[in-house]
């Protein structure tokens, strides 16, 4: 992946000020995987795009789940769900913002 531009990429700070949420919030929602970070910049940073309106990607969780179960890594799955896949014709981040999650757990469970 070569989307390295900071303004992509939220660190755990910025993602405090972007939800509202206190610090203990946003590492909770880590936790639980509700959003995904890399450490590959140093600090945790998480992409921009797996927020919405301030909030984790609704559907981001259970795909994060399937991908983990696949045995991917953060780094790895981060970069599966940025990068253009064919079998969708986007990146599968587009598509779970565009409400087809079927869609891409499919394909997701597919990489197992």
């Amino acid at each position: 992946m070569t989307n390295d531009a900071p303004s992509d990429w939220l660190s755990l700070p910025e993602l405090v000020e972007v939800t509202g949420e206190p610090l203990g919030r946003v590492r909770r929602m880590l936790d639980e995987r509700q959003l995904v970070a890399s450490r590959r910049f140093g600090a945790p940073r998480v992409p921009a795009l797996f927020l919405v309106d301030g909030s984790p990607l609704s559907s981001l969780r259970g795909t994060v789940i399937v991908l983990q179960d696949a045995g991917f890594s953060d780094d790895e799955l981060i970069d599966w769900l940025l990068a253009p896949e064919e079998s969708i014709g986007v990146a599968p981040i587009e598509s779970l913002r565009a409400g087809r999650k079927s869609e891409v757990r499919r394909v997701a469970q597919s990489l197992a």
